[in-house]
């Protein structure tokens, strides 16, 4: 079986309420996005998806919406008052109803990713450059 990824980046800031850790704490990252598919089985073309195309599709997923924006948990109360402070003063903010963990956005970014990319095996959301958490099909 064959799989590619396409590598994407984009720059955010977000919260962990109810962390016992510093990332309870107002921060950012600039997050790497591994976004792999593998050619279907018994398929015998010699390209899985052009990575162009990945590259579209995943931009417009993910780049386009959560880049230089602060990503925030919509169950979380602080958090919702932290964005009505940043978007009362224009700036970006991408609501999600879940913990904005490294976890949680790659399984986000996997379904919302299939719904485009029928191939699509696995979504890596790295946030340093040794810390990443993985959602696979």
């Amino acid at each position: 079986m064959i799989t590619v990824t396409k590598t994407l980046r984009f720059d955010a800031a977000h919260v962990l309420t109810n962390h016992k850790g510093l990332c309870k704490n107002l921060h950012g990252h600039t997050y790497r996005v591994d976004v792999s598919l593998a050619q279907a089985e018994g398929d015998q073309s010699d390209m899985v998806m052009d990575f162009k195309d990945i590259k579209t599709i995943a931009n417009e997923v993910i780049c386009e919406k959560f880049d230089h924006a602060f990503i925030y948990n919509t169950t979380s109360e602080g958090e919702c008052e932290i964005a009505a402070v940043v978007e009362r003063h224009g700036m970006r903010t991408v609501p999600v109803p879940f913990r904005s963990t490294a976890e949680n956005l790659a399984k986000h970014f996997f379904i919302e990713l299939s719904k485009r990319i029928p191939s699509l095996s696995a979504v890596k959301v790295w946030e340093t450059l040794d810390s990443c958490a993985e959602f696979s099909a």
